[in-house]
């Protein structure tokens, strides 16, 4: 500021960005919230009352960033979506063989869930509006076609036997959704205990044998 300005201009100029990145921090905290709600009591059974008293905020402070509950899930599917792409972007930016990046993709997902709070369950939408539902598929369809392709690269490169990716990688979402609906209850259960599991029930069935 040079001399002579007055202190008010600034203030002024800096205050919305401050605002706004409090509002940010706050809009992430609900959308956390309401994901780790709404994966433990469902969609029909979790109201807006639970999730603003897990913040120890108003009802009104919710619909002060989310109209609904709705489009406060909705916000939850497009947030979760948003770290899977991007554990999937990092990943395949890094490199390797197809069973690495497999590997590698699996411990990021948990990793991400320790960091960030569990991915909203994406396996069930139906309470969507039709327009959102698609936008969810189309999306979700995306991403399933990048994970087929580090397991096509997997048999290409032979660190992964023949399969089924389509199949494969439905198998294994499907097992990663679960995980985070059952084991944020699961005392002393750890990433490496889960990935110790999953390597024994899935990767090593996968891993062609040399």
């Amino acid at each position: 500021m040079s001399k002579g300005e007055d202190p008010g201009v600034l203030t002024e100029e800096v205050r919305p960005l401050a605002q706004s990145q409090k509002s940010m921090k706050k809009r992430e905290a609900i959308l956390r919230a309401a994901i780790e709600i709404i994966n433990t009591k469902g969609f029909a059974a979790a109201t807006m009352t639970d999730i603003a008293a897990a913040l120890d905020l108003r009802d009104a402070a919710l619909y002060y960033y989310f109209p609904n509950k709705q489009a406060l899930a909705y916000a939850g599917h497009q947030r979760s979506l948003e770290r899977f792409e991007a554990i999937l972007i990092t990943i395949e930016a890094d490199g390797g063989t197809g069973l690495c990046k497999l590997r590698r993709f699996l411990r990021a997902v948990l990793e991400d869930g320790v960091i960030n709070g569990p991915q909203l369950y994406f396996g069930d939408h139906s309470y969507l509006e039709p327009a959102q539902q698609r936008a969810i598929d189309t999306w979700t369809g995306r991403l399933a076609k990048k994970l087929e392709r580090f397991l096509e690269e997997g048999m290409a490169d032979g660190t992964i036997a023949d399969c089924e990716p389509r199949l494969v990688v439905q198998l294994l979402v499907g097992m990663l959704i679960w995980l985070t609906k059952w084991t944020p209850t699961t005392p002393g259960l750890t990433n490496e205990r889960l990935l110790e599991a999953m390597e024994t029930t899935a990767l090593s069935g996968l891993a062609r044998v040399r």
